[in-house]
């Protein structure tokens, strides 16, 4: 253990990471039931630069915010929010930061680039997903509240995270 720097750089992302995410809540517009954040650019910054280990900051992010710490949109902590209408996104958070991180094992850029869209898929699933049971939406409403108003802007979001992954690597 003494000595591992892999591990070393696992648990120092995963605090940069837990508070990149955190501070992209707090960067909030609401739009209906989800607000609009800057969480995806981190969960997919996790993945890009932490490989497949990006997925545990995001996990301890939704761990930490479920036991009380004011993580979430505006502050927002505790389960009440992971079974609210968000909740799915922040569930899809978790295997968005995996599928990046595996697609950035890969030395292809189209592989990486599909990563990051199946990603924001990924983070879509989940929510409208979750936004049919919670709030007993059909699949329309749930698509037009869920993923329409969020397309360009994740759009952005995810170019500018491949954009800054280039730099970085």
């Amino acid at each position: 253990m003494f000595g591992d720097l892999q591990r070393s750089r696992v648990i120092a992302y995963s605090a940069a990471f837990i508070g990149l995410i955190a501070l992209g809540s707090w960067i909030s517009v609401p739009i209906g039931y989800i607000p609009f954040t800057l969480q995806t650019l981190f969960v997919i910054m996790a993945g890009i630069i932490m490989h497949r280990y990006g997925a545990i900051p995001v996990l301890l992010y939704c761990i930490l915010g479920v036991l009380g710490l004011p993580l979430f949109h505006n502050g927002m902590a505790g389960l009440g929010v992971l079974l609210g209408p968000s909740g799915g996104y922040l569930i899809g958070f978790i295997f968005a930061a995996l599928i990046t991180g595996l697609a950035y094992e890969q030395d292809s850029k189209l592989i990486r680039i599909g990563g990051i869209v199946i990603a924001t898929g990924v983070i879509y699933l989940f929510g409208v997903a979750w936004l049919m049971y919670s709030l007993k939406l059909g699949f329309l409403p749930a698509i037009t509240t869920g993923v329409l108003p969020f397309i360009a802007g994740d759009a952005i979001k995810a170019a500018a995270a491949y954009l800054i992954g280039q730099r970085i690597a």
